[in-house]
């Protein structure tokens, strides 16, 4: 399994939200570059960006971070937020992403999904992040009545291989993982998938590798680093077993 450090940006700073909650903000660095390159120089293999005014807004309005990451430092970046049209998305790959995360387009508007996927096929993820179980889509603002299962299944029939499924009500808190429904997620999953949420102690990490579930990739880790409640190195080592 890969830990993927985040970079959330908004305002054109680096920050993380509390259960996605953009009234809820806390800034650990005015440069997303600068805040990639610390993740970089500590051993990170890949970076997970996400333009946070993109979500919320429904277009992207990072990508020249995004350029800036990708040009600047040698590691794959997975990039997502406001990617709603296929012109976004061959934008976010010509400015270096290596991959793509949709969201609320994923659910919306199937022929677009259709679209990229056939297109860019590989290269696309689509992120499930849920509320109270129910997926949760612009930008974290609006919870749908839909089951993460049942979406996971829908987007799978239309050939989605790859996933990020994020517990909205517990990123953020430091509180550790739901490991029950990464189980559930598990089941589903065809692909592979990259979980988020809660994580706040290399043990959340190790419970993690300890489910031994061959379909999860990976963990994305943001506050917990950067309020250095461990480095890159020992939460790839806690993923490592």
């Amino acid at each position: 399994m890969i830990l993927y450090p985040a970079i959330d940006i908004a305002d054109g700073q680096a920050v993380r939200l509390v259960r996605g909650d953009f009234t809820a903000k806390t800034v650990y660095g005015d440069d997303p570059l600068e805040a990639a390159r610390a993740w970089v120089q500590a051993g990170a293999r890949y970076l997970h960006v996400v333009d946070l005014d993109g979500a919320r807004t429904g277009s992207p309005k990072s990508l020249h971070h995004l350029e800036r990451i990708t040009r600047e430092l040698d590691v794959p970046v997975q990039y997502g937020g406001g990617l709603r049209s296929l012109p976004a998305v061959r934008d976010a790959l010509r400015a270096g992403a290596a991959r793509v995360i949709l969201g609320t387009a994923a659910y919306n508007d199937v022929d677009f999904l259709d679209d990229v996927l056939a297109a860019f096929g590989e290269r696309t993820t689509v992120s499930v992040d849920t509320r109270g179980g129910f997926v949760a889509t612009a930008g974290w603002t609006e919870t749908t009545q839909m089951p993460a299962d049942a979406v996971i299944e829908r987007l799978q029939s239309r050939g989605v291989r790859s996933f990020v499924f994020t517990d909205v009500d517990r990123d953020g808190m430091l509180e550790g993982p739901d490991l029950d429904a990464v189980r559930r997620v598990a089941a589903v999953v065809r692909g592979r998938f990259v979980y988020s949420g809660g994580i706040g102690r290399r043990e959340d990490l190790e419970a993690l590798a300890a489910l031994r579930q061959v379909n999860l990739g990976g963990v994305i880790v943001g506050k917990a680093l950067y309020e250095q409640r461990f480095s890159v190195a020992e939460g790839q080592a806690a993923l490592d077993g």
